[in-house]
């Protein structure tokens, strides 16, 4: 089939913040029709960098790649002319992305109920700060910040607690509200397919995060007990041994020894024999999960320097043989590289029709027996697409 999952569905993409860019690259992804609406200097990712060729410019805007492939582009100045010059966009839209807060959309003249009403089949998507009511609907926002507040910043850093948290690589905040946002988004349209009314979905950025706090809530709801944050491992009530092995080349692997698991410790020790350096673990005493408990110190060194003595490629491909869960820490620039990524085809040429030639974008995050991949195209030019 030349199907695409969402080909045939239109969607307005009217986001000043990435979660909500995000939210329509994924459904343009997957073969929807989405039009980026931006302010006539353009879209605020378009003065981001970081810039291809090093050289600053609103077509050279990496982030804008990343949030914007596959859409179109009109230019509209909403906040001269109004949300009226929206009209013939919405009229056939299926759905629309905004992430403006209330005070924002009041001087606009937007408003999601409104527009709900006004085009009974339209899901309006609002993905915000702090959602579209509440004390802090209008509060300024980073990703820093939404992170902080939620929860989840707490546990991340290292084990030295004296070391204030440590932000997360990315907008993981708002990553994790596109992802929340998806799931609505298609409930909402769904629920359209049996009733033909679309409706006002309500993401809160900060809600969203507040989810995604792992066992941190449960702890303390159950136990009153807070989890502590450590390095390279989940927060939990006590610490935890490391679990990040460093290796002869300079990289990394992650290995969690969990020593209750009689199988995998046994294959643990019989590959650190092999390699001589199984020291007393061959001892049957160390058969005994509670003896391996009591000198968990003497073990974590050992298999600290058993890592040591090989590179981390190599550990990594020969644990997985052996059975073991240990994995290789990739830098996202490793990735280009990965052999497992190369036989999926992963990675995809794409045109950017400038000066920059053709360049590779991550491909499909899923694949459907159904229908074909959506071919991957760059992000539009500004206003691009803006009729004559």
């Amino acid at each position: 089939m030349t199907m695409q999952p969402f080909s045939g569905l239109k969607v307005v993409d009217l986001s000043d913040l990435i979660a909500g860019e995000f939210l329509a690259r994924l459904f343009a992804d997957m073969g929807a029709e989405v039009t980026r609406v931006e302010p006539p200097d353009g879209a605020r990712t378009r003065h981001v960098g970081p810039w291809a060729g090093g050289a600053p410019g609103l077509e050279n805007s990496l982030t804008f790649w990343t949030y914007n492939a596959g859409k179109r582009s009109v230019v509209l100045d909403l906040s001269a002319e109004g949300g009226g010059r929206l009209a013939p966009l919405l009229a056939d839209a299926d759905m629309v992305v905004m992430t403006w807060q209330p005070a924002r959309l009041a001087e606009l003249g937007l408003d999601p109920y409104e527009l709900s009403a006004r085009y009974p089949r339209l899901v309006v998507v609002s993905v915000t700060p702090f959602g579209l009511t509440g004390p802090w609907a209008d509060y300024r926002f980073s990703d820093l910040t939404a992170l902080a507040a939620a929860g989840p910043l707490a546990q991340c850093g290292y084990d030295d607690r004296s070391v204030p948290p440590v932000n997360p690589g990315g907008p993981q905040a708002q990553h994790t509200a596109t992802a929340f946002a998806r799931i609505g988004a298609l409930a909402a349209l769904i629920e359209r397919q049996a009733t033909g009314l679309g409706q006002v979905l309500d993401v809160s950025i900060h809600g969203a995060n507040a989810m995604n706090t792992e066992l941190g809530v449960p702890f303390w709801l159950y136990n009153r007990v807070p989890v502590l944050r450590q390095t390279c491992r989940h927060a939990q009530p006590v610490v935890t041994q490391p679990a990040m092995f460093a290796c002869a080349d300079g990289s990394y692997v992650y290995y969690t020894l969990i020593l209750a698991d009689q199988h995998s410790w046994k294959i643990l020790v019989q590959w650190m024999d092999e390699a001589g350096m199984a020291a007393m673990l061959t001892d049957p005493a160390f058969d005994d999960v509670l003896h391996r408990q009591a000198h968990m110190g003497q073990i974590q060194e050992l298999v600290e320097c058993f890592f040591l003595i090989q590179d981390g490629h190599t550990a990594y491909l020969e644990g997985q043989r052996r059975g073991l869960p240990i994995g290789i820490v990739n830098a996202p620039e490793d990735l280009l590289e990965d052999e497992h990524l190369k036989a999926r085809g992963f990675f995809v040429p794409v045109d950017t029709e400038s000066e920059h030639g053709t360049v590779l974008f991550p491909g499909e995050s899923c694949r459907f027996s159904a229908w074909n991949p959506a071919p991957r195209r760059r992000a539009p030019r500004l206003g691009e697409n803006s009729p004559e």
